[in-house]
């Protein structure tokens, strides 16, 4: 049931950097969120299997905040590479009608 819990924060967690972080035109808007609850089940399930009880804060936070920084930090990735691959295509194109 706790996992079901944290899922859910993760894809909260997801949302809200799909929709504080810039670039979001770049990507389809379930992505972010997706990865949220990825991260965050993944993340609890390790910390789980680590030995950590889902009675205590740790687990939670630990959960929590590596769902926020790897929501935060796959948006801005995928962003930046989308945005530099957009420009190298437009510029691919534009060399090319310029050359026929």
């Amino acid at each position: 049931m706790e996992l079901l819990f944290v899922a859910l924060l993760g894809a909260v967690i997801g949302l809200a950097a799909r929709y504080f972080l810039p670039g979001r035109s770049t990507q389809g808007s379930v992505l972010v969120p997706a990865i949220g609850t990825v991260a965050a089940s993944a993340l609890w399930v390790a910390l789980t299997w680590l030995g950590l009880d889902w009675a205590t804060g740790w687990i939670w936070w630990m959960s929590l905040v590596g769902t926020v920084v790897v929501s935060v930090v796959l948006n801005l990735v995928i962003s930046r590479r989308r945005i530099h691959g957009d420009r190298r295509m437009l510029q691919r194109l534009a060399n090319a009608a310029s050359a026929a």
